[in-house]
């Protein structure tokens, strides 16, 4: 993290909202590399050293709630453009809508006040007038709320974005893997103008220096249209997989349609349902301007596709949809009975090994011991409309405070130390996963293990002494687990062979 007198007088400087989500959190580092100084916008900047650019001495990361319109000029002042990479939609109902348009507002007022020379928003593509959903309506009236100042709006309008870790992705990947038969809803004939995330970050970057894209609506899309039923067949064949019988009906609305997508996929109902709305909508670019603006070859749908899923494969994937989760503050432990599991044991390996074994946790790697409990666990979280353990892991060894592990966040890692994981599955309480890691006088480690449950009335309790008694098999069996696999790293390192995977 830099200050302003550190960087490159030179350099103009933008400012990007969004930078922990999953298209900022790409966009940082090409604005970079295309010679900008970027200012990114955070509400947790301990989130941003997640990133391997955080450092760069041409990135400066400001903590600011963008609800404060005087906190927003003050960071605006001095930059050339902003982009607006914020959506609400975890909301419910109508929320998100005015939660969303509001932030807008404030947002332009704020760059109008700091003399930002434009704004840049991606929204939603989508036909004009009556009849788009209420996701695609949402963004409209951002657009709007963006352009209700003097600083000009460029508006670049997106459909489905194909790439590694996105949502919209992760579900037609996760129906077509777990489903060799689906009722879907008519949707699954309406066309589609997918687009490789890396179309997207280019036209974010190149409008910068395209002065004819001030001021405009752009839509964006790759070169093939689509229906989403040959989508799915297209991934079909990119998994090697038989292509999926589809059987369309008229009676899957939008809210059971987003039930049915929480339930085979790691995307949250609340999630699911907007964009299962904006599916009935044909999403397709109006025009060209686009392309003969800012020329750039397009990839394919289903290049895009393999180069997504390769990516996955490799565990390369640069950021996901579950990064911009919140990350709520330290529990407040006091004013009520906090329940304690703590378990500690001796590790015959040194500390570096221990916490990268324990920083494997989840995700394909499993828990190390008793995993059909942990995936009943997560299946009955599904059900009750939490994430479940389909989200998985973003990397297979590696860590970052607020990613996503199946049904934790990481909200606390000291590497080599400590890693604090965060219940985010359904719980009337209260939870926290501690493993700490310490160095004896042997020359070998203890690794300490702390579960901590704060019940939230009569049914947490219920729930601690229920669960309680699976706690030896569960959490002993990860100590054994973690235990055994660092030693057999230790062991295999000292001889001279292959460290152990």
């Amino acid at each position: 993290m830099s200050s302003d007198q550190n960087l490159p007088a030179k350099q103009p400087c933008v400012l990007v909202t969004g930078a922990t989500g999953y298209i900022g959190g790409r966009l940082v580092p090409r604005l970079v590399a295309a010679g900008y100084r970027v200012r990114c916008l955070v509400r947790s900047a301990r989130k941003i050293k997640a990133r391997p650019w955080w450092a760069d001495p041409s990135v400066e990361v400001l903590e600011c709630d963008l609800e404060s319109g005087d906190r927003l000029t003050s960071a605006m002042r001095g930059c050339a453009a902003a982009y607006y990479l914020v959506h609400s939609m975890m909301a419910v109902g109508s929320d998100y809508r005015a939660r969303d348009q509001q932030l807008a507002a404030v947002f332009a007022r704020a760059a109008a006040a700091a003399g930002v020379g434009r704004i840049i928003y991606l929204g939603g593509l989508g036909e004009i007038g009556d009849g788009l959903s209420e996701h695609l309506t949402s963004r409209r009236e951002v657009e709007s709320a963006l352009a209700s100042t003097n600083v000009p709006v460029t508006v670049l309008r997106a459909a489905m974005i194909i790439g590694s870790g996105s949502a919209s992705f992760e579900i037609l990947r996760y129906l077509v893997e777990r489903l060799p038969i689906m009722v879907t809803p008519r949707w699954v004939t309406t066309e589609s103008q997918p687009i490789a995330v890396r179309d997207v970050l280019h036209y974010l970057v190149a409008c910068l220096r395209a002065p004819e894209t001030s001021g405009r609506t752009l839509d964006i899309g790759g070169p093939d249209i689509v229906t989403y039923r040959r989508l799915m067949d297209m991934m079909s064949d990119a998994l090697r997989l038989r292509r999926r019988v589809i059987l369309p009906v008229p009676v899957l609305t939008p809210r059971l349609s987003s039930l049915w997508i929480h339930l085979v996929t790691p995307i949250s109902h609340r999630i699911a349902r907007p964009l299962a709305e904006g599916l009935r909508n044909r999403v397709v670019c109006r025009d060209d301007y686009a392309v003969r603006l800012l020329p750039h070859k397009r990839m394919t749908v289903q290049a895009a596709i393999d180069a997504a899923l390769g990516r996955s494969a490799e565990g390369e994937v640069e950021t996901a949809w579950s990064d911009a989760g919140a990350i709520p503050g330290d529990p407040d432990w006091a004013g009520g009975r906090v329940f304690v599991d703590r378990r500690c044991v001796r590790v015959a390996a040194p500390c570096d090994l221990v916490f990268s074994s324990v920083c494997r946790i989840g995700g394909d790697n499993g828990y190390f011991a008793a995993d059909w409990l942990w995936r009943l666990r997560g299946a009955m979280d599904r059900l009750v409309g939490g994430p479940g353990l389909r989200r998985g892991r973003r990397h297979p060894e590696e860590l970052a405070y607020g990613e996503a592990v199946d049904f934790w966040r990481v909200t606390g890692i000291e590497d080599g130390r400590r890693l604090e994981l965060r219940a985010e599955m359904w719980l009337p309480g209260e939870a926290t996963l501690t493993f700490e890691v310490a160095p004896t006088a042997d020359s070998c480690c203890m690794l300490t293990q702390t579960a901590r449950f704060k019940p939230r009335g009569l049914h947490g309790l219920c729930y601690w002494y229920a669960v309680a008694p699976l706690h030896g098999i569960v959490f002993k069996g990860m100590l054994r687990g973690i235990r055994r696999v660092a030693e057999a790293q230790s062991h295999s390192i000292a001889h001279g062979g292959d460290v152990v995977q």
